[in-house]
């Protein structure tokens, strides 16, 4: 019998790549990547004048598609295997990534009417203006002592759905009529390939504060934030909800035409990037927390009781393996702090050494931050470029560097920034443990540890644990072509659970990264201080961080965004 193959389409900030993954072996058969016409917009709308504000980030829901086509397409013809071996085809994207659309699936942004309305277009995870609307949110469900805020560790974050649901109701009502339901990326693509609306319950258990035993909040609640969103959830959004791995439905025979697929193959509910990264890396039970690290960090620690975590994201039971809770926490930015600081900060000089040497900057300021001994450079940095997703959920606090001085080099400020992400790490850990939620090894995936070994010590010295890296470099998609597999089932050629599949499919490295006694106690003194800058700066002794944002703003001075 020949073998099957199951195609993973992974959704990130900004690219599409698809996988096309041997279900025998696990192999990867091909992998295409394509990157979205628009990227990320975030100074104005394509091809107009109309200018974003502050903290805005879009994307346009038709890249999405072209991706989706062309990276599949590419993938199949390259593989040369026969269309009647591929039995499934799931994806996974970013999340809270969310779209206006009519009951047909049109995009808002594709109306004319509508094209030239930021609103109308897809809001990106990373959009951060809706901070004021979570703050209301989190202020009314503090008055009202409504339970669901606990299992969120106390605050909903401005990325999540509802506060961006909010900013439309409250900046443009007119788009919030004229949509008939708002929608998950993940979900909008996966009905474009099935022509029937789905949506997935991983993304509605973090980004949407529903519970499977107790459902969404009352519309009594969301009444009081403002009563044109009463009938928020009937009207916008949906109580039919799949758990992951189910199927949502088979190819088109247009979509099939398109993608170089047969029609009528299996297509999955749609994931979300980080939580289908973890059967991928065979972190399928309790004790390991996974880290999948890329421009930001995202966390999945499995667990077999739910209790509540002061700043975690969300914990659903389900939501990445059947059988456990799984606990979402995270950092908005790592990788884009370490490319901001190649970008911005590194002097020409280092650039020229190399290019002479033939390495990339980033291999040469490791290389000489390597050299340096912890404590060596006499900085501390807090890690919040972006803001802060855990434990502090603050999207308003912004970046420290402390220690400076006029003999301060780049590779000094390269090493103590990446500490910095290590020790938010650290603490992310120590609030699970001082909750009841052990973590006993991490695990990491996704392109810096690949890349980065110094950071892969320094993670370990710091944060006292025992590191494995998986091997798979595309977790997420081979995640997303693993649960396709299971949606497809076994008289398919596909699996009957997703531990099965994780069985034959996932991949680690044998050596593991282990902590070095003597770094450890090097680091808990600087472990020491760090928190002590943390509470100080992001608990309220001391807003300057938020003072110096609002004047900023306020300065009447128009930047150019970073997107």
């Amino acid at each position: 019998m020949r073998g099957k193959y199951s195609i993973g389409v992974d959704f990130g900030t900004l690219s599409a790549r698809a996988v096309i993954v041997n279900l025998d072996n696990g192999d990867v058969i091909n992998s295409t990547v394509k990157d979205y016409p628009d990227a990320v917009i975030c100074n104005h709308l394509p091809g107009t004048t109309i200018q974003l504000g502050k903290d805005w980030a879009l994307q346009n829901p038709r890249d999405y598609v072209i991706c989706l086509i062309d990276t599949v397409k590419e993938a199949v013809s390259l593989s040369h295997i026969a269309k009647e071996d591929i039995i499934s085809i799931g994806v996974d994207f970013t999340a809270c990534t969310v779209l206006p659309v009519k009951n047909d699936g049109t995009p808002l942004c594709e109306i004319p009417e509508f094209r030239n309305r930021p609103h109308a277009w897809v809001k990106l995870w990373k959009h951060h203006a809706a901070q004021y609307a979570a703050d209301k949110l989190n202020r009314i469900a503090q008055e009202r002592n409504e339970p669901f805020l606990a299992r969120y560790g106390g605050k909903i974050s401005s990325e999540w759905i509802f506060p961006k649901l909010m900013q439309i109701v409250d900046e443009d009502p007119e788009i919030y009529q004229a949509m008939d339901r708002f929608i998950e990326a993940a979900d909008w693509i996966t009905w474009q390939m099935t022509g029937k609306e789905t949506r997935n319950s991983c993304t509605a258990g973090y980004k949407a504060m529903w519970n499977e035993h107790t459902g969404y909040p009352d519309s009594s609640f969301f009444s009081a934030l403002d009563p044109r969103l009463e009938h928020v959830v009937s009207e916008k959004l949906s109580e039919e909800l799949l758990p992951v791995g189910s199927k949502a439905g088979e190819l088109t025979v247009e979509m099939a035409h398109e993608m170089g697929l047969l029609p009528g193959i299996s297509v999955c509910v749609g994931n979300v990037d980080a939580h289908v990264s973890v059967a991928p890396t065979g972190v399928i039970t309790s004790g390991t927390m996974l880290n999948i690290m890329g421009t930001s960090t995202c966390d999945i620690t499995l667990s077999d009781k739910e209790v509540l975590v002061p700043g975690m994201c969300g914990v659903v039971k389900n939501g990445a393996v059947p059988g456990y809770y799984a606990y979402e926490s995270g950092q908005n930015a790592v990788g884009d702090i370490f490319a901001w600081f190649v970008d911005n900060q590194v002097p020409p000089s280092y650039f020229k050494e190399a290019d002479q040497r033939n390495i990339n900057i980033h291999q040469l300021l490791e290389e000489k931050a390597n050299e340096l001994a912890i404590g060596e450079s006499g900085l501390l940095a807090l890690d919040w470029w972006n803001g802060n997703r855990s434990v502090l959920v603050d999207t308003d606090l912004t970046g420290l560097i402390l220690g400076m001085t006029l003999s301060t080099k780049p590779e000094e400020i390269y090493r103590a920034l990446i500490e910095a992400t290590a020790f938010g790490k650290r603490l992310v850990i120590d609030t699970f443990k001082a909750s009841g939620v052990d973590i006993n090894q991490l695990m990491v995936c996704g392109g810096l540890p690949h890349k980065n070994q110094m950071l892969n010590q320094i993670y370990a010295d710091i944060t006292q644990k025992e590191i494995s890296i998986a091997t798979h470099l595309q977790a997420p998609a081979i995640g997303a072509a693993m649960f396709a597999a299971v949606a497809a089932g076994q008289d398919a050629g596909g699996f009957t659970n997703i531990e099965e599949a994780a069985a034959r499919i996932a991949r680690i490295q044998e050596e593991k990264v282990k902590p070095i006694p003597e770094n450890m106690k090097k680091y808990n003194a600087l472990y020491q201080e760090y928190v002590k800058l943390h509470d100080y700066f992001g608990r309220g002794a001391n807003d300057v961080m938020k003072v110096l944002k609002t004047l900023k703003s306020n300065s009447g001075k128009e930047e150019s965004l970073i997107c």
